[in-house]
């Protein structure tokens, strides 16, 4: 009996670097926790509730800022629907349909389906408490929508007066990029109602037993700088780095400053140590008081506080251990450790609004909105994870939309033998990334037996 397996047909796709970590996705079964424990009332015509929400997950990854682009992204394109291990991919209005389906129970399916998922692959939950610290940052962010839609309401919309949305919380383990916990909030909420629940899930998701909460630091803005807020996590044991709640109590305490440092990295910023004693929280902390001017001449006044020692800040911070004796130093390494919250969490909600369409699709149904949105955090963490994947030092500093942009669209083609089984993919040799993701992807698609090449496309 002699069948041959050489390819016999040849697919052109504008994804082909994309193509090969849907087929390193397929070799893990990323989507099978979802696949096992998500259960949508939904019959099946052609395709299942949760092929269709796989669909709308690939194209996420794709460059998709609207479900509707299912149909032009990875409909027409059958080498990437096959890479990722379909044979045909749903219609868009079907897949809105799955979405509307969703009920609150498949909403919790989805997130224990995504907790299972990050405790398998991410670097976050295999972090070595012993050895480093673990940074967790926690912040808000605004996803506006319809007025009509459910809790929907009026809240902070960054330049949108009177807009009305709803808000994203989000744990984001900043050493390693990674979306521990997201969670969908009406719009009037602000950080210091979501601050606990948000650490509850994300101690669950990282199982944080007392041990690993001391070693855990978690930073946060004014939103959860509340004295109720900081006092609940100093009781559990984590480390804190944020920023006090009260303007009125930070103008009261920098008057307990004795001497103001300028800033040598933020012009017309000065800082300065709070002396009054923190006598209002259960354990010991640090606080440093933080101004600069305003337009109308007047001081904006914040007060940090921290429970680290001068010896870990320098060492989060970069600073040699000698600086530890000079208080201007340890000074500023409290102030830009708090400032380094620009590269972490608000980094990371910004990559995923300009890379993902964080904010593009709406759902009129809450449920809806919750699953799309926690199938954009899986995207998030795959693109964080694909990123490792492939293992490129001149990639590795690239963010969500240069990774999603540029890294996954190398066109190319994917050869498949009468079975519909993948055996080569060819990437353009002239595409720019080609030649550096060559040899990451060969060593990427080596154990599933698929051959990668450069050609002419």
């Amino acid at each position: 009996m002699n069948e041959s397996t050489t390819p016999t047909e040849r697919h052109f796709t504008a994804c082909a670097s994309l193509a090969a970590i849907g087929m390193k996705l397929q070799s893990l079964d990323v989507f099978g926790p979802i696949r096992r424990g998500v259960r949508i009332a939904q019959k099946t015509v052609k395709h299942t509730p949760i092929d269709k929400l796989y669909d709308g997950f690939i194209t996420m990854l794709a460059g998709a800022h609207g479900l509707v682009e299912i149909n032009t992204r990875l409909r027409a394109d059958a080498a990437l629907q096959a890479a990722f291990g379909r044979s045909h991919c749903a219609e868009q209005s079907v897949v809105q349909e799955t979405l509307d389906a969703c009920t609150a129970e498949n909403v919790e399916q989805m997130e224990q389906a995504l907790e299972t998922l990050y405790q398998q692959h991410s670097q976050g939950f295999a972090h070595d408490y012993a050895a480093a610290w673990q940074l967790l940052d926690v912040d808000m962010s605004g996803m506006p929508c319809g007025p009509k839609a459910a809790f929907a309401t009026k809240g902070y919309f960054a330049k949108q007066r009177n807009r009305r949305g709803r808000q994203l919380g989000r744990v984001l383990a900043s050493r390693y990029e990674e979306v521990v916990v997201d969670r969908l909030f009406p719009g009037t909420t602000q950080l210091t109602a979501a601050l606990q629940p948000l650490i509850k899930a994300a101690e669950q998701t990282l199982r944080l037993d007392q041990t690993k909460r001391q070693r855990t630091i978690v930073r946060i803005d004014s939103g959860g700088g509340s004295l109720d807020d900081v006092n609940w996590l100093l009781l559990r044991g984590y480390q804190v780095h944020g920023k006090d709640y009260s303007g009125r109590h930070a103008r009261s305490l920098a008057q307990s400053v004795q001497e103001w440092f300028d800033d040598p990295h933020v012009v017309g910023r000065q800082v300065g140590w709070v002396t009054e004693a923190p006598s209002v929280y259960v354990r010991p902390v640090r606080r440093v008081a933080v101004r600069c001017r305003k337009q109308n001449g007047q001081w904006a006044v914040g007060v940090l506080i921290s429970t680290l020692s001068a010896h870990d800040v320098l060492h989060l911070t970069g600073r040699p251990p000698s600086e530890v004796n000079d208080p201007l130093a340890v000074l500023l390494a409290y102030v830009a450790f708090y400032d380094q919250r620009g590269g972490g969490i608000e980094t990371a909600f910004k990559g995923d609004k300009q890379g993902l369409g964080l904010t593009k699709r709406s759902k009129k149904r809450f449920e809806a909105q919750q699953i799309v949105m926690l199938l954009g955090s899986l995207a998030h963490n795959v693109v964080i994870w694909a990123r490792r994947w492939v293992a490129v030092p001149q990639l590795q500093h690239y963010g969500i939309v240069r990774m999603v942009r540029d890294v996954f669209h190398v066109s190319g083609f994917l050869c498949m033998d009468a079975w519909g089984q993948v055996g080569q993919l060819v990437l353009n040799q002239d595409a720019p990334l080609a030649c550096l993701l060559i040899n990451s992807v060969q060593e990427l698609l080596a154990p599933l037996h698929i051959v990668t090449t450069l050609g002419k496309t």
